[in-house]
């Protein structure tokens, strides 16, 4: 299994030349993200990651809010700002 960075890497590259305009175009990369509040959270390197980000479609801009473990995810911390 790739590395955490490979896995980061891969997801950047994809969205980085992503068209995304809803979250329904991001899930056909990234089918389990999901919407919390005005944020975008995807599952990452096998769920033991979570990226969170604010994505403005309308400029194709994302904004990254932050990457947790799985255990810090589940804290809940990250959503104040979603």
């Amino acid at each position: 299994m790739p590395s955490g960075g490979a896995i980061l890497d891969a997801w950047y590259r994809t969205a980085k030349q992503a068209k995304w305009s809803k979250l329904m175009d991001v899930r056909t990369a990234y089918p389990h993200a999901d919407a919390v509040g005005d944020c975008t959270v995807f599952n990452i390197h096998g769920n033991r990651y979570r990226l969170i980000a604010h994505i403005k479609y309308a400029y194709r801009t994302i904004y990254i809010r932050g990457i947790y473990t799985h255990a810090e995810y589940s804290r809940g911390r990250w959503k104040d700002g979603c």
